[in-house]
């Protein structure tokens, strides 16, 4: 995604010692905050085997127990009485801080102060599913009869069958396959955090496709799209793309994509119902996409131009025969015929140092694009950009061919057009989605540092309608 400078010089996590490269906020491994305060270490692991309580403050009884190690306090309590635990055998991944595994055969009870891994019970037979509990034999009397509500006399259930029943509604955790998920997206029984629903998301509607994916070292996905069919005044046919990827640098990035996409397809499908030109509607368009991403910052904080929202937008448009795209940032659109002989082409210019460095004459694309400044962005969408300057661009190919619409998560790995075009499958056209599933695997097989979003619109779009007025 769009960065400026990192925030965080570690080299590696401080929770689980995953390498960092400059730029990463959070831990691609565990989803560690980079910005936070490291942890406070915990406290010494306890005695291995059961010891005598001892006496309480007053001798009138015994102690009460030391917290489990990790849960907060701001001091650690005393280890309880007895020999201390020897150094923890277990292997470095399992010592990680809020690992999670299956209890195997030698696993004795869980450590007084183990921090780092809870163990969950093993399973007898089928892996997928877990033995509850037998129910406790009530002791004494009911309590309820002394308010007059105990329940009838009623037959001991724990000898009957279990009544077969449907399985609980709603989403099941991904980890021990039978816990409910709460509303922050962690597992109820074992507490396993849970995909978030833009991790990946995939869409394909009236001729165009696209693809979003959290990538392979960022905590969540900030990149977001819009994707949609159009109709011209004459009835003819339009298709409509918009990818949008928010700054990481900015507050609340994965809000402000997802504003900005969808503030900018909506304002191209009602421009060009109008009978818009396809440029002017893409003009409008972006700056529908400006003006969401301002309002963000105006909800939340008087101070709207200090860290706001913001992201990159590029959008494409096929109608009448033309092709137009728009485009605020450093997101991409390429051009790729049909026919591979042909040459291919990138049709936007980033809002990026390193292009001004190239359109000034000082260096080479190539110089330019290995310099550490080159992803600066010098143009975006959101409440603290200097000058807001659209582009826009129309196109009319002389021959068939897909539309690549495309964060930076894609064209790290495939910069120029040729290797763009390379990487497309040659039946894009007809197969738009699952071109758009190829290309994000191609930048996951590169190594996936960034959230990574692809469009594909097949040129010359669906055939109906009148034709071009």
């Amino acid at each position: 995604m769009a960065n400026t400078p990192p925030v965080s010089q570690l080299s590696a996590c401080p929770s689980c010692e995953e390498p960092l490269e400059a730029g990463d906020l959070f831990c691609g491994a565990c989803g560690a905050d980079l910005a936070a305060p490291a942890p406070a270490p915990a406290a010494a692991a306890g005695s291995a085997a059961a010891a005598e309580p001892a006496a309480g403050p007053n001798g009138a009884g015994p102690a009460p127990a030391a917290p489990p190690a990790g849960a907060g306090d701001a001091a650690p309590a005393a280890p309880a009485a007895g020999p201390v635990a020897g150094p923890d055998s277990r292997s470095p991944e399992a010592q990680r801080t809020g690992s999670y595994r299956i209890a195997g055969p030698g696993d004795g009870p869980q450590a007084a102060g183990d921090t780092g891994e809870y163990l969950l019970d093993a399973p007898e037979e089928d892996p997928e599913h877990y033995r509850l509990a037998e129910p406790v034999a009530p002791q004494g009397a009911d309590p309820r009869a002394a308010l007059g509500t105990a329940a009838p006399d009623a037959p001991d259930t724990r000898a009957a069958e279990p009544a077969a029943g449907p399985v609980p509604s709603g989403r099941r955790c991904i980890a021990c396959r039978t816990g409910a998920i709460d509303t922050d997206g962690y597992c109820e029984r074992c507490g396993h955090a849970q995909p978030r629903e833009r991790d990946h998301m995939e869409r394909e509607t009236d001729g165009v496709a696209a693809v979003s994916d959290r990538g392979l070292r960022h905590h969540r996905n900030e990149d977001f799209f819009a994707i949609a069919g159009a109709a011209l005044p004459n009835g003819a046919p339009a298709t409509v793309a918009v990818v949008c990827d928010g700054v990481s640098s900015a507050s609340r990035p994965d809000e402000a994509s997802a504003a900005a996409s969808s503030a900018a397809g909506t304002s191209l499908q009602a421009g060009l119902g109008r009978g818009l030109h396809p440029q002017q509607a893409m003009h409008e368009a972006l700056l529908a996409a400006a003006g969401a991403v301002n309002e963000l910052a105006a909800q939340h904080s008087p101070l709207s131009h200090q860290n706001a929202p913001a992201c990159t937008i590029v959008s494409a448009v096929i109608a009448g025969g033309i092709l137009t795209v728009g485009w605020v940032g450093d997101s991409r659109a390429y051009w790729v015929p049909e026919d591979r002989a042909a040459p291919s082409a990138r049709l936007t210019e980033d809002d990026s140092w390193a292009a001004q460095m190239v359109a000034a004459g000082l260096m080479n694309e190539a110089d330019a694009y290995a310099d550490e400044r080159a992803h600066a962005i010098t143009g975006w969408l959101g409440a603290d950009a200097h000058e807001l300057d659209p582009h826009t661009a129309s196109f009319k190919p002389d021959g068939p061919g897909v539309v690549i619409v495309c964060t930076d998560g894609l064209w790290n790995y495939a910069e120029a057009a040729a290797e763009l075009a390379a990487a497309v499958p040659p039946d894009a056209a007809a197969r738009p989605l699952h071109a758009a599933q190829v290309l994000v695997g191609h930048a996951l097989d590169g190594g996936g540092h960034d959230n990574v979003t692809v469009a594909v619109l097949p040129f010359p779009g669906p055939a109906g309608g009148a034709g071009p007025s």
